[in-house]
């Protein structure tokens, strides 16, 4: 690619962002911390695909919406195989998802050519990545994606480097040692680098008590309130879930949870 040409395209892929735009992918946040993934899909499909800097981050929360809308659609069947042939939705989603991840490593692979050390860059880069080895790996328990994972790994180990107190960095490489030690068979395990549940729940538990902008705690308190109910330490749960509510009154997810093992507390 020339220099010219090269100029061309990150200029047509990173643009302005329009102040409508920025309204819109603020309230694709809140939708999809609500539980609300499909509006959150929604919102975020347009930027996704515009040209402005904010597509990036777009393209990832949308990869993540999409991601929670299939495992939704799945439920917990034991039978993942015969669960997605059971699915209407499902293949839809998943062309929608892999679309948002494909224009997500596009979006990053361009722009780390020009800044290949941008901590922002690097971060969505290996979220995204992550978001299609959860898919992959733990919803759907199909054993692909290495070279995806491998990316996003060493992305976010590049991130953390140079800025270990970069909190969406920490909790993403927090659930790769939880997920890898907690859900990978010993083999897959040496293949994926090792994880370290012990390390996995510290780091997220570290960047829930951090400073951080409102969606960026809000990432962070959601992943440890996930680790502390895949733990059955319930009563941190419920207090890490009574927290998010009070943010997220809409999420039926976090009611539906603090209904079942703390009926008597006001909501």
């Amino acid at each position: 690619m020339s220099r010219t040409l090269g100029a061309v395209v990150i200029a047509s892929l990173f643009s302005p962002l329009s102040a409508g735009a920025a309204q819109e992918l603020e309230d694709a946040h809140r939708a999809f911390y609500n539980a609300q993934y499909e509006s959150a899909a929604a919102l975020t499909l347009a930027p996704c695909l515009a040209g402005s800097e904010e597509a990036l981050a777009a393209c990832e929360l949308r990869s993540a919406a999409l991601l929670f809308q299939i495992k939704r659609a799945l439920g917990e069947a034991a039978d993942k195989d015969k669960a997605w042939k059971q699915c209407a939705v499902c293949p839809e989603l998943m062309s929608a998802f892999q679309r948002a991840v494909a224009r997500g490593q596009t979006l990053a692979r361009v722009r780390l050519e020009r800044h290949p050390d941008d901590r922002a860059t690097l971060f969505l880069l290996g979220k995204i990545n992550l978001n299609h080895v959860w898919l992959l790996l733990g919803t759907l328990g199909r054993k692909t994606g290495w070279s995806e994972y491998w990316e996003g790994r060493r992305a976010l180990d590049k991130v953390l480097k140079v800025d270990p107190g970069h909190v969406r960095a920490r909790v993403a490489r927090g659930w790769i040692d939880y997920v890898v030690d907690t859900k990978m068979p010993r083999g897959t395990r040496w293949l994926l680098g090792g994880g370290n549940k012990k390390r996995g729940l510290l780091a997220v538990r570290q960047a829930a008590e951090a400073e951080a902008d409102f969606f960026t705690r809000a990432e962070a308190r959601f992943a440890l309130w996930d680790m502390q109910v895949r733990e059955r330490d319930l009563q941190q749960a419920v207090v890490t879930a009574r927290a998010l509510s009070r943010d997220f009154p809409d999420n039926q997810e976090l009611n539906t949870f603090l209904k079942a093992h703390h009926p008597s507390l006001p909501h």
